[in-house]
């Protein structure tokens, strides 16, 4: 990598926005990216209209991820644009934190821009082209534990006061990403704890203050959601808890055979970084300083909320990539061969995964045209298929449980707190103008509401729209009573 022995940090960052953009522009104003990140778009704009999520329109993630969408679609223009931007910016952020991580660990500076392409590169790969949680909360993570990389420093100079401070601005970044996604406790909890360690190496009779001034600290985010739920009555605050602190352990589950498959390919496409991480390790025989041990810890705590949901989706490896490009760094910097090896590997993949995914979003808008046009002021349903229809659309909503998982899977049975079939019975029942549904074919349908879907598709509905979607079609069905407006 020529000239980053002298490239000026300003320089460096400004390299690491201007790549973030450029790997991410084709996907630019593309509303159907991920089913995951069109759903949160969707609560987001419903919330300046006056939703409230968990009672309004439900899903479990924390409300700090819906707020951010939210933000994102407040501002003027294109909602599907402004929430890829700003998860542009937080990509890039990112990666000039891992960079200046990686410095931290020993890493040249060539190494430690590598980290933070490594890091660009890789979201992709992961499914982090859009606005997954973990793009976002990674950014906060991240400075939780370069602030935390300080500490071995602090210690050195017995800056009681400063490992105080740095811990009470680390703990609230990582209060703020469990409110993005709540797996990071895991994270925040190492976070927290090695401040602990370190402010007890220093000076012990401060720990039991300074502990509960971090912990103080780090619960407030998610202490100011429950107390604006408490605000709102019991039954607002019970709609909070089951969504983020029950609903998750309901979920039946996939099958072994599908997330063993899920989780090799996870390590296929992280082994060039895995192999960097270890030549660091080999590393450390040499010289294992305090900041490089912390950097391994917080690779282990990520790695405890990776495996903690169990389901194994490449987008839950993304809270990896922080603490393993920032260790990878210190290879890449070190040997040359590496660190042109496992970009070019990166970017090889890249490509050809780009390759490979269909460009459907014409589709998609295609769709929401004529849902939009035949909906005649009632809400469609979408069974299965883009929530974007709903966004694109601008329709109400049939259902609170909008997104077609929860009715549609046998994964998500009995994990949402709602009787599926009962809900399918009462959308059917309101006779929704459109219906949005599909030809794929899967082992997990929900058995106690697709024959109802179909029972109504053959005897109310006909179809009027049929459009690729991946491997399989999207299909729109208008009710038999309606004429068809093209």
């Amino acid at each position: 990598m020529p000239h980053t022995r002298t490239l000026p940090a300003w320089a460096a960052a400004l390299l690491l926005l201007v790549v973030a953009v450029a790997l991410r522009a084709a996907d630019f104003g593309n509303p159907i990216i991920h089913v995951d990140e069109q759903y949160y778009l969707l609560i987001g704009q419903r919330m300046l209209e006056g939703a409230v999520p968990y009672i309004d329109i439900w899903d479990r993630k924390p409300v700090g991820l819906f707020l951010l969408y939210a933000g994102a679609a407040a501002l003027p223009g294109d909602d599907v644009l402004g929430y890829q931007l700003l998860a542009t910016l937080f990509a890039g952020l990112t990666a000039c934190v891992v960079a200046s991580g990686a410095r931290a660990l020993g890493a040249s500076r060539s190494g430690a821009v590598a980290a933070g392409l490594a890091y660009l590169i890789w979201l992709p790969l992961l499914g982090g082209r859009g606005g997954q949680a973990p793009v976002f909360y990674n950014l906060f993570v991240a400075l939780a534990a370069r602030l935390t990389l300080r500490l071995p420093g602090l210690a050195e100079r017995r800056s009681i006061g400063a490992i105080v401070v740095n811990g009470a601005l680390a703990c609230l970044a990582a209060g703020v990403a469990i409110q993005v996604k709540t797996t990071a406790v895991f994270e925040a909890a190492f976070i927290g704890l090695a401040h602990v360690w370190w402010l007890a190496r220093v000076r012990p009779a401060a720990v039991f203050p300074g502990a509960l001034l971090w912990l103080a600290i780090g619960v407030a985010p998610t202490l100011a959601v429950v107390l604006a739920y408490r605000a709102m009555g019991p039954a607002a605050l019970d709609a909070w808890w089951f969504a983020n602190a029950q609903s998750i352990f309901l979920r039946p589950g996939y099958p072994i055979g599908e997330i063993a498959m899920r989780l090799l390919g996870i390590v296929a496409q992280l082994s060039p970084l895995l192999l960097c991480a270890a030549i660091g390790w080999r590393r450390r025989m040499v010289r294992m300083t305090g900041e490089r041990a912390l950097a391994f810890a917080w690779l282990a705590a990520a790695a405890v909320g990776f495996g903690a949901i169990g389901t194994f989706f490449d987008h839950y490896a993304l809270p990896l990539l922080p603490p393993l490009t920032m260790i990878a760094g210190i290879a890449l910097g070190r040997i040359p061969r590496v660190l042109v090896g496992t970009l070019l590997l990166g970017v090889l993949l890249l490509v050809v995964e780009r390759a490979f995914i269909a460009d459907d979003a014409a589709g998609a808008r295609q769709v929401a045209n004529v849902v939009a046009r035949n909906s005649r002021g009632g809400c469609p349903y979408v069974f299965m298929g883009d929530t974007a229809t709903y966004t694109l659309s601008r329709t109400c909503l049939p259902t609170a449980h909008a997104f077609p998982n929860f009715l549609a899977y046998t994964t998500e049975a009995g994990a949402s707190g709602i009787a599926e079939a009962a809900e399918m019975r009462r959308i059917l029942a309101a006779r929704p103008p459109v219906i949005v549904a599909s030809t794929r074919r899967l082992a997990i349908w929900n058995p106690a509401t697709v024959p109802l879907l179909q029972r109504a598709l053959r005897d109310d509905y006909r179809q009027v729209l049929s459009v690729p979607r991946s491997s399989y079609r999207t299909v729109v069905f208008l009710r038999r009573d309606l004429a068809v407006i093209r």
